[in-house]
């Protein structure tokens, strides 16, 4: 969250959140706190970054790095006020006991433990006994990418606007395609090799539309969501940018 000092003729000082590659150019850091002398709007804050840390300003400039003003992406005029918060988004890679959480989080999670495939199953067939066809995407951690090979895998999520945008996926899908329930888990921290990342579980009454909307929510996902991934390799730690 973004904290303001010294507001005296405009100048304050900012706290910007940083995930994934954007920490390990400001030096591994997770937070940095910079000044803002000539205004509060984001392009100004991006002239800060570029003198200070030009490879990030570089990249917020080619549009591989987003600005997110209150978890939403920001545009150069968008304005920065007092108690806002304020992150750099790279790339996406993209709990409490289940009886008291909403009806929403039961089918929308990240979470760091691991999920069973079949108890999500049965509870997207547990909404309706209309549901005909249930279509499943499941992602698992791989021990080769890229031709190297990866020892372990670990995901950074942004807490919050990842539940965000998984929840708008969930409600797009129910909105779009003819289903009838969607559910969408995602594991964060270190994840071996063999187990579990991501799931969509899809519940229609037919095939079709199941198998539709299952391959539009992952896709979704890798677009919208602030996940990213960190591979461990033996020849050191790589931040995966793309999408296979």
């Amino acid at each position: 969250m973004s904290q303001f000092q010294g507001t005296d003729k405009g100048y304050c000082v900012i706290t910007v959140r940083l995930f994934g590659m954007t920490k390990m150019l400001a030096g591994n850091q997770g937070t940095l706190s910079l000044n803002l002398v000539n205004g509060r709007r984001v392009k100004d804050l991006v002239g800060v970054l570029e003198t200070g840390y030009p490879a990030i300003g570089d990249l917020i400039q080619k549009k591989k790095v987003l600005v997110s003003v209150n978890q939403e992406i920001a545009h150069e005029d968008t304005t920065i006020q007092d108690g806002d918060e304020v992150a750099l988004l790279p790339p996406f890679a993209g709990g409490a006991p289940m009886d008291q959480v909403s009806d929403d989080a039961r089918f929308v999670r990240v979470q760091r433990e691991d999920f069973s495939v079949d108890a999500e199953i049965n509870r997207v067939r547990g909404r309706s006994k209309r549901i005909g066809g249930i279509s499943i995407f499941l992602g698992t951690a791989r021990d080769r990418s890229k031709g190297r090979d990866v020892d372990s895998i670990t995901f950074e999520h942004y807490e919050g606007m990842a539940q965000k945008k998984l929840r708008e996926i969930r409600e797009r899908a129910l909105k779009d395609f003819d289903i009838i329930e969607v559910a969408i888990l995602h594991r964060y921290g270190e994840i071996g090799i063999g187990e579990n990342i991501v799931l969509i579980v899809v519940g229609a009454e037919h095939r079709a539309e199941a198998f539709r909307a299952c391959k539009w929510a992952i896709d979704e996902l890798k677009q919208i969501t602030p996940i990213w991934k960190l591979e461990h390799t033996p020849e050191g730690e790589v931040w995966v940018e793309e999408h296979p």
